[in-house]
């Protein structure tokens, strides 16, 4: 079974989507890891979002693990643990940039697929139940108010790299890939026709799992 959690940025789906894999007992796909992951590696690498030639042959040497640890999920990049790099403010919105990408996202797309196939997953991202799992069973798009999701993105990035975030900020940078997922030519950012659509504005982590697992519960 595929169950598909989308949404933008701070928005909570991350946290809602480990919290009920686990519940669930379905392993999670953390798409936007992916695409944070390749921004990192190209930007080491030099190669621009706009330079398809060189993305194809950057993308023959990316490899991307999720593994369990004792310090929780980890992210690696060709062995190197990548987890708090990919975290920062400027490599979200460089992936949003590489995300517009279409050779990008048909790559990364194929490597989503073949990570999921014949198991049950529980897929988070921003076109999960849109572009990569249209036949997914359960699909869900969580949303919120600019204001919260910068709150929740600052203690998010606080409790991660240890510093304080300026709201403010965090607030444009938000906005800003808001507007690129949403606007782009390839696979925009937008609640697929059959997706339950839920407001996280004034609701708790554990009301948005409740509430998504009632909705499984009840099919």
């Amino acid at each position: 079974m595929i169950i598909t959690i989308d949404g933008p940025a701070g928005v909570g789906k991350g946290t809602v989507a480990k919290i009920v894999s686990k519940s669930l007992g379905f392993k999670y796909l953390d798409s936007g890891a992916m695409y944070r992951a390749l921004a990192l590696f190209a930007d080491l690498n030099n190669v621009s979002e706009k330079d398809s030639d060189k993305l194809k042959k950057l993308l023959i040497d990316l490899h991307i693990q999720f593994i369990d640890n004792e310090e929780g999920e980890r992210v690696l990049l060709n062995s190197d643990d990548v987890t708090e790099d990919i975290r920062t403010n400027e490599i979200s919105t460089l992936a949003s940039k590489f995300a517009a990408n279409e050779v990008v996202r048909k790559i990364l797309r194929e490597m989503q697929r073949r990570m999921i196939k014949n198991k049950d997953f529980i897929a988070e991202g921003r076109d999960m139940g849109t572009y990569v799992f249209p036949d997914a069973e359960h699909k869900f798009y969580l949303d919120a108010d600019l204001e919260v999701r910068a709150k929740r993105r600052a203690t998010q990035l606080k409790e991660i790299l240890g510093i304080n975030i300026n709201e403010d900020r965090v607030s444009k940078e938000i906005g800003d890939r808001d507007n690129l997922d949403m606007t782009r030519d390839s696979c925009p950012l937008h609640p697929a026709a059959d997706a339950v659509i839920i407001d996280t504005s004034n609701m708790t982590i554990e009301e948005v799992v409740t509430k998504i697992k009632s909705v499984i519960d009840d099919a």
